[in-house]
């Protein structure tokens, strides 16, 4: 059997990767939503995943405000295919 990916096997980590996997990008504000995190776990979480080239962050402004926007790489949604791959390999 394959080994879970350390990185993907966080459950936050997960949920932010399936969402991504679903749109061409989304806001911080989203993710936080429909991962019902805190945003400084989800920050945390985010800079782990940026840091292993799975997703991209990009921030700004929208007038005064700030925005932050990630997107997943090429190389995150081989990690994740790879990730649920391995998963059916244990389901059977």
């Amino acid at each position: 059997m394959r080994e879970l990916n350390p990185l993907l096997h966080s459950q936050l980590r997960l949920a932010v990767m399936s969402v991504l996997m679903n749109v061409e990008e989304a806001d911080f504000v989203f993710l936080k939503e429909k991962t019902e995190s805190t945003a400084g776990n989800l920050s945390v979480q985010l800079d782990k995943l940026s840091a292993a080239d799975y997703i991209t962050v990009e921030k700004g402004f929208v007038g005064k405000k700030t925005r932050t926007v990630c997107r997943i790489t090429p190389r995150g949604r081989k990690a994740f295919e790879d990730y649920v791959d391995a998963l059916r390999d244990y389901i059977g």
